[in-house]
C-alpha cells in the first residue's frame, strides 16, 4: 500500500479536485464540520434523530396531520389533529313576527348544515321570543325527528319549551336552549324550531311580538335565532 504525505492538494488546472468514478475517498476520522462547505445531495443526507434536534421521520404524513410524541414516549409520529374544534357555524335570524293558531306543529325558523364527518356532532342553539294568551309549546326538530324532549310520563306534552300565556298582554318572553345532537350523517340536515297551541285555535302563539302588538313604544317587536355548529369531537 502506497502512502502520500502532503500538506496541500491542488488541482493542476482549475480549482476542483475530482475522485474518479468507481473510486471511494475514505477519511478515517471524519472531516470536521468547520472544514465542510458546499451542498450535499438529498439522497446523501441522513435521517436526523430526535436526540440531534430532528424528527427521526423519513416520510410525510397525510393532509392535516400533526407531528406528535407516540404513546410509548420514545419517538415522534404523524397523528390526526386533536379533536374538539368547530368545523363550521351557520345561523338563521328571524326578524318578522308570526302568529300561530294551530294544534299541529308550525315552522318558525330553520337552518341546514352538511356535516363533513358522520362521527361529528352538531351543537344546536336557539332563542325564541314569544308570547301567548293560553298554553303553547316550542319544539326542536332534526329533519322529521323531534329532539330535546322531556320524558314520556303520562299524558304530558313532550316539548322543548312549554308555557302558559301571561296576563300581561304587552309582555314578550325569551325561550332558549342548546342541544348537542348526533345526526350520524354527511348529508344535508335541516334543524327546525316549531310551535303549536295545544288548546283550541282561538288561543294563539305570537312570535317576535306581544299579544297586543299595538302601534306604540311599549309593544315591542324583536328577533329570534337558531344556530348550528359542527363539532369535531
Amino acid at each position: 500500500m502506497s502512502k502520500i504525505k502532503v500538506d496541500t492538494i491542488e488541482g493542476s488546472t482549475g480549482t476542483t479536485i475530482t475522485v474518479p468514478s468507481g473510486q471511494t475517498l475514505t477519511v478515517t476520522d471524519g472531516i470536521a464540520a468547520t472544514n465542510l462547505s458546499g451542498t450535499i445531495a438529498d439522497a446523501r443526507l441522513p435521517t436526523v434523530p430526535v436526540a440531534k434536534g430532528g424528527t427521526g421521520l423519513t416520510s410525510l404524513g397525510t393532509a392535516n396531520q400533526v407531528v406528535a410524541v407516540n404513546s410509548s414516549a420514545n419517538a415522534l409520529e404523524f397523528q390526526d389533529a386533536g379533536s374538539g374544534g368547530i368545523a363550521q357555524v351557520k345561523q338563521t335570524v328571524k326578524t318578522n313576527s308570526q302568529v300561530i293558531s294551530s294544534t299541529s306543529d308550525v315552522d318558525i325558523m330553520s337552518i341546514a348544515i352538511t356535516p363533513t364527518n358522520s362521527s361529528h356532532k352538531v351543537l344546536v342553539s336557539w332563542s325564541v321570543n314569544a308570547s301567548s294568551n293560553d298554553h303553547a309549546a316550542l319544539f326542536v326538530v332534526r329533519g322529521s325527528t323531534t329532539i330535546y324532549l322531556g320524558d314520556a310520563s303520562g299524558s304530558r306534552l313532550r316539548c322543548a319549551h312549554g308555557f302558559y300565556g301571561d296576563n300581561q298582554a304587552d309582555m314578550i318572553q325569551t325561550y332558549s336552549g342548546s342541544f348537542l345532537d348526533s345526526p350520524n350523517t354527511t348529508s344535508a340536515t335541516t334543524y327546525y324550531i316549531k310551535g303549536r297551541t295545544p288548546a283550541s285555535s282561538s288561543h294563539d302563539l305570537y312570535i317576535n311580538r306581544s299579544r297586543n302588538d299595538l302601534d306604540r313604544v311599549q309593544n315591542q317587536r324583536t328577533a329570534s335565532h337558531i344556530t348550528v355548529m359542527e363539532v369535531t369531537v
